[in-house]
């Protein structure tokens, strides 16, 4: 009977596991909670190596917090294909797919952990806002947005965040429901800068225009008009 021989990791890929390991400990409990002692136990490795790789364990979580902006800032990645509505339900669905598997963390850095005040922590998150924002505009087919698309859109993503995080305290609220209703407050957001604003109101319709009658914006205005009758 032979045993096989653990293969030494060169120091690039010992330090993508401890990231890899960090943000999966991260993604179950609040960063705080985790200890560097549970991180070389995890990697299997003493703790003087993990600092021998990273000289603390807040830049070990801002390492891992890079490895997670960028995964949620590609959830926000969508083919321009079909109706507007449609894709910002699949982006939706994607958003809270990370929300689902990373909860303490995302909790965690939204509302403030080990990181807090790190200009580095505050980048990451601007440049996951940023890169949604982005994301959305290319979708609407606008390179300069006015001032009032720009506010609809910044504020739907604000939205979005806190959404997940009231979800996330007790998931009362039924997944899939939240994220079609994401997509209608783009919607209302739209109409209510559109009832404002003329460049406002072209767009919506340009948007409108394009929506099958089975799509959530279709569905949205069913349900207003029903109400108001």
């Amino acid at each position: 009977m032979t045993t096989g021989v653990r293969r030494r990791l060169g120091v690039e890929e010992r330090r993508q596991q401890l990231i890899g390991v960090a943000l999966e400990l991260f993604s179950r409990r609040s960063p705080d909670e985790v200890s560097i002692d549970e991180i070389a136990s995890a990697a299997g490795i003493s703790r003087p190596l993990v600092y021998h790789y990273f000289p603390g364990k807040l830049s070990l979580y801002e390492a891992a917090l890079k490895r997670a902006s960028d995964d949620l800032a590609a959830r926000f990645v969508e083919p321009h294909e079909g109706p507007l509505g449609a894709r910002l339900l699949r982006v939706m669905r994607r958003f809270f797919d990370f929300v689902d598997e990373h909860g303490p963390g995302f909790s965690a850095l939204m509302r403030g952990g080990p990181a807090v005040g790190s200009s580095t922590t505050n980048a990451l998150i601007d440049s996951v806002r940023q890169a949604a924002y982005v994301q959305i505009l290319s979708h609407l087919g606008v390179t300069d947005p006015p001032a009032r698309l720009e506010l609809v859109v910044r504020s739907w993503i604000s939205l979005a965040e806190s959404t997940a995080l009231i979800w996330l305290d007790g998931r009362r609220i039924p997944r899939a429901e939240l994220e079609v209703q994401l997509v209608h407050d783009f919607a209302a957001l739209t109409a209510v800068s559109a009832a404002q604003d003329a460049e406002m109101a072209a767009l919506l319709r340009r948007i409108t225009r394009e929506e099958p009658a089975d799509g959530p914006f279709a569905t949205l205005a069913g349900r207003l008009l029903a109400l108001a009758t």
